[in-house]
């Protein structure tokens, strides 16, 4: 048993297994190849995937978060430039309900496709773990799809959300 985060700037830790396991019953689960890379293939524009692997090689990210476009090169030193952003982080999860959970549970949150989104490493870290009430997208045209992406999953893993986040929601989704 080892704990993760599974996103660099989730502050509180989940036991969730395997850090971006396969052994999920979601979208992607039991493919053979992990998350990070299921999310790679399914965001990244352009794709170059090494032969014979799972693993996305190269290719370009349209960033919903901000509108900007990031070539994606897998190695030690550019990897970081595409992160997985749980759309729902962790952390507001464990404190809006999944401390309920058990473990195949938040395996399947921390892994499930509907709540991770390829974005830029600076974005993903300028969000960290907070909830809409006090971040959203810089890209104001994905606002609308962004919160409804949070209401979805929020919805789908019954978590409940603050009075704050839930005005915020309504602000955006009220001009979409």
């Amino acid at each position: 048993t080892e704990i993760y985060t599974l996103s660099l700037h989730d502050a509180l830790p989940i036991y969730l297994g395997e850090a971006w396991s396969d052994d999920v019953n979601v979208e992607f689960g039991h493919n053979g190849c992990n998350t990070r890379d299921d999310i790679l293939r399914r965001d990244l524009a352009d794709l170059q995937v090494r032969p014979g692997t799972c693993f996305a090689q190269s290719g370009v990210l349209h960033d919903p978060y901000t509108g900007t476009t990031i070539d994606f090169v897998r190695g030690p030193d550019t990897s970081s430039a595409v992160q997985i952003d749980h759309v729902v982080s962790l952390s507001d999860a464990w404190y809006k309900g999944a401390r309920q959970w058990d473990d195949q549970r938040r395996r399947d949150f921390a892994n499930d496709p509907r709540n991770l989104l390829a974005v830029g490493g600076q974005v993903n870290f300028d969000k960290a773990f907070r909830d809409v009430s006090s971040w959203l997208p810089p890209n104001a045209a994905f606002r609308c799809a962004f919160v409804a992406r949070v209401v979805d999953v929020k919805t789908d893993y019954q978590l409940w959300t603050s009075a704050n986040e839930k005005d915020a929601m309504r602000r955006v989704l009220r001009d979409c």
